[in-house]
């Protein structure tokens, strides 16, 4: 069994076209909203928040509708080129529109359009790795995703000029398109699929292929079910620190001058730099053990941070400890779930996977929000250190879907 580095670079192809629009979509629409059409924080803060409540819908819908697909060029495939398509169409028609109301249910469609091929996007990596292999696969279409986001924030640094966007949305449509047909023309899914047959499945993957038709046995039923809870609380955590540190350090540190932007630049490369160690660690120890880890530095980090009154270089330290600590937990999580999967599942359990991740974004704004504006800001840490001991108490009742947990 050998992983297969150019084939999941090219795979992770579609990641990166995902992630390069969104990249776009969380910096550039919310000043659209406020700067062209004068629409205020709260109205704008519920816009933004609609990719998030139509994934809840969404992702598991197409994820299941690309394991029940087939195609001559795959299952996963046409949702890909799809969504592409569609998105891209839109993405310039938005691009055109001056106008409030159309603009919204442009925007709207473009949302659909992004869903329809998340899912299966993921989904071909897991379809085309070997499922011990899949933390390293993991860990490659996280780079991937990285990179997009790195290709669209140069393309806004050089061709954003007086909000002038049509420049900027033509250059994105472009790299999208062009990242999709070279996936397109690279990895012809179908052969793939029929050369890989079923040697590489583990014991626990041939006994869940054995029951399939049959209800899941309960053990995997409790495996699941604690390691989506904990997806959904380690992203509670997460995401109330990413979305509010900005505002935290000029509240409880009273820095300006986005002094912020530094910390979280170093756990945004502590995370890169670690997601290809982390995929090599988990296939030694396990990544049930690997998740462990990465929850235990977040723990301490969070916990750390809660005693700091003033700004230090800790805190570039312990930032870089989330980093470390994020990496090892998103490399592993979503291959231990598809594992749990029956073979032909792949794409429902991708979209249950992010169900549990996007509604705790769609969650933690609000609850983290009440908090900081009813009791304080000093109640953020404390906040993300609670629900990451809550995803570490989950994930210790998760028996199912490591590497080294075979027979169960």
């Amino acid at each position: 069994m050998k992983f297969n580095t150019k084939r999941t670079i090219l795979i992770g192809l579609a990641f990166f076209s995902i992630c390069a629009f969104w990249q776009f979509y969380d910096n550039e629409i919310p000043k659209i909203l406020k700067n062209t059409f004068g629409m205020k924080e709260t109205m704008t803060g519920f816009i933004m928040s609609l990719d998030n409540i139509l994934a809840l819908f969404l992702l598991p819908l197409f994820g299941r509708w690309s394991d029940k697909t087939n195609t001559k060029i795959g299952k996963r495939m046409p949702f890909i080129l799809v969504g592409t398509f569609l998105a891209c169409g839109l993405l310039i028609l938005l691009g055109h529109i001056t106008k409030l109301g159309p603009f919204i249910f442009c925007l709207l469609l473009l949302l659909v359009a992004m869903g329809i091929y998340r899912s299966p996007a993921v989904s071909l990596m897991a379809d085309l790795t070997p499922a011990p292999l899949r933390s390293q696969g993991n860990a490659i279409i996280n780079l991937m995703g990285a990179l997009g986001c790195i290709c669209t924030l140069i393309l806004i640094k050089v061709l954003l000029k007086n909000d002038q966007y049509l420049p900027l949305i033509y250059a994105l449509v472009i790299l999208m398109l062009a990242s999709i047909l070279l996936l397109f023309k690279t990895v012809p899914e179908k052969k793939l699929e029929d050369e890989m047959g079923t040697p590489s499945q583990t014991e626990e993957e041939k006994a869940i292929e054995a029951s399939k038709g049959k209800k899941m046995p309960k053990a995997v039923q409790h495996s699941l079910l604690a390691i989506l809870l904990a997806v959904f609380f380690w992203y509670c955590a997460y995401n109330a620190v990413t979305t509010a540190f900005s505002r935290y350090v000029e509240q409880v540190w009273h820095l300006q001058n986005g002094a912020y932007a530094d910390c979280l630049m170093v756990g945004t490369v502590a995370a890169v730099v670690s997601y290809l160690p982390v995929g090599h660690v988990s296939q030694k120890i396990g990544r049930k053990k690997t998740i462990l880890f990465g929850i235990g530095c977040m723990i301490l980090a969070y916990g750390l941070v809660c005693f700091v009154n003033q700004y230090t270089t800790m805190i570039s330290i312990l930032f870089a400890l989330v980093g470390i600590g994020w990496a090892s937990i998103n490399v592993n999580s979503y291959p231990m779930v598809v594992e749990m999967s029956q073979v032909g599942d792949i794409g429902m359990f991708t979209g249950l996977y992010y169900t549990f991740s996007m509604a705790a974004q769609v969650f933690t704004p609000i609850a983290s929000g009440f908090l900081l504006e009813h009791v304080g800001y000093q109640t953020l840490f404390p906040y993300a250190a609670f629900f990451m001991i809550l995803a570490g108490i989950t994930m210790l009742r998760v028996h199912h879907g490591d590497i080294e947990k075979k027979n169960s």
